[in-house]
């Protein structure tokens, strides 16, 4: 069963009325197809602001493209606005033809004059946009859609009909006896957008008559996640004492750190940040100093300014490494190798360190730094796991507690 909810043409005109709201003395650039949205978007901001002018896109792609750039000139002739058509070439490097064309768009709208660039994207093409982000398994940044309005290098993008459907477009259309160029393209199903929007599309409107409004909402609320994700991240570098990247390098930065990759780095200020397991890590830029086994003599204190820290031993009772028997072998702080063993419970069998460090989850790249305190060849010691139970003091013993930091 179909929407009952009948669009209104004053929708359009409402939407580009809120959309303009504290854009007081700004010059609008609209991006022009000579599609119907753009088309509709064109005529109500003319009706609604002093200094509108567009600029139409000739990709050269289609038979049609002289006849649309030339349908534009008449259209902007008719409402007085002045038009800047400029051809492009679109290079096609594996990224598919949709993402080229947009590359190449986007690349000469931003040669152009402006303030705010106005484009005519609306309800169906963002809940087209969320759910093909979802079939992709997009994380949360993907399936925030497009916004409403968003930073254009240092300029603004605004959508204002992005909460408006296609239905209340037309409608407008027809009542102010527009006129509008069809783009043969879009009845191609071997693009993804256009077979989601003549195939599912229908579909999930017999079922769920506001699917769009509802991939909409969801879109709004991933990006609030979103916006609170980057909040996170700009304090953490600063608490970190780093500097505040740019907007668009925090938004890139994000991007990759929310991708799930288990290999993903990102590098900023000197430093690299990684994820895992969901929490964030920082570690020098710079390649890890050469490390050399250092013999430990009974000292409360050992610098190891290769591996960024220093250790610490304390003496207690009942707790730490059995004394007596350090004193029978070489006592030395080494890296992992490959193949350690430790059994930090006695009622527990003996694993590898590998195992170990996944379990207490240290990230893959701290590991081959971590100081371990081997007595001979027997590892007694690791940071975060704890010591091996051969080596652990007995309840009325004095014993030595190993701290890294």
């Amino acid at each position: 069963m179909a929407s009952s909810r009948k669009p209104k043409a004053a929708e359009v005109t409402a939407a580009v009325r809120r959309a303009l709201e504290g854009l007081e003395g700004k010059r609008i650039l609209v991006g022009l197809s000579g599609g119907v949205d753009s088309v509709v978007l064109l005529h109500a901001l003319v009706a609604q602001w002093p200094d509108v002018r567009a600029a139409h896109i000739h990709h050269g792609l289609s038979p049609n493209a002289d006849r649309w750039a030339r349908f534009c000139r008449r259209l902007c002739r008719e409402l007085r606005v002045p038009l800047t058509v400029r051809r492009v070439r679109v290079a096609r490097r594996g990224e598919g033809l949709e993402a080229a064309a947009r590359a190449a768009r986007y690349a000469a709208l931003r040669k152009l004059p402006f303030d705010v660039l106005a484009l005519a994207h609306q309800l169906d093409d963002q809940a087209e946009t969320v759910l093909m982000s979802l079939l992709r398994g997009a994380g949360p940044r993907g399936a925030s859609g497009m916004r409403a309005r968003a930073r254009f290098d240092a300029r603004l993008l605004a959508r204002p009909l992005l909460d408006v459907p296609r239905e209340a477009i037309v409608a407008y259309a027809r009542e102010h006896d527009l006129r509008w160029v069809e783009d043969e393209s879009n009845a191609a199903e071997a693009y993804a957008r256009n077979f989601i929007r003549l195939r599912i599309a229908p579909l999930l409107a017999a079922r769920y008559p506001r699917w769009r409004e509802a991939l909409a909402r969801a879109a709004r609320h991933f990006a609030r996640a979103d916006a609170h994700a980057a909040l996170a991240l700009r304090e953490f570098l600063a608490s970190q004492g780093l500097r505040a990247p740019s907007e668009a390098k925090l938004v890139e930065m994000l991007k990759q750190l929310t991708s799930g990759g288990a290999r993903t780095l990102v590098e900023h200020d000197g430093m690299r940040l990684r994820v895992y397991r969901g929490k964030l890590a920082l570690a020098p830029a710079t390649q890890a100093a050469p490390f050399a086994p250092v013999e430990w003599k009974g000292e409360r204190r050992i610098p190891l300014p290769a591996l960024g820290g220093k250790l610490l031993f304390r003496r207690a009772r009942g707790e730490g490494i059995d004394l007596r028997k350090l004193e029978q072998c070489r006592v030395a702080v080494r890296l992992r190798a490959g193949g350690e063993r430790l059994q930090p419970d006695a009622r527990r069998p003996r694993r590898t360190l590998k195992n170990l460090f996944q379990e207490a989850g240290v990230p893959p790249w701290q590991r081959d730094r971590l100081p371990l305190l081997f007595c001979g060849d027997d590892l007694v010691w690791a940071p975060g796991l704890g010591i091996d139970a051969h080596y652990q003091v007995a309840a009325d013993t004095i014993g030595v507690v190993p701290e890294w930091r």
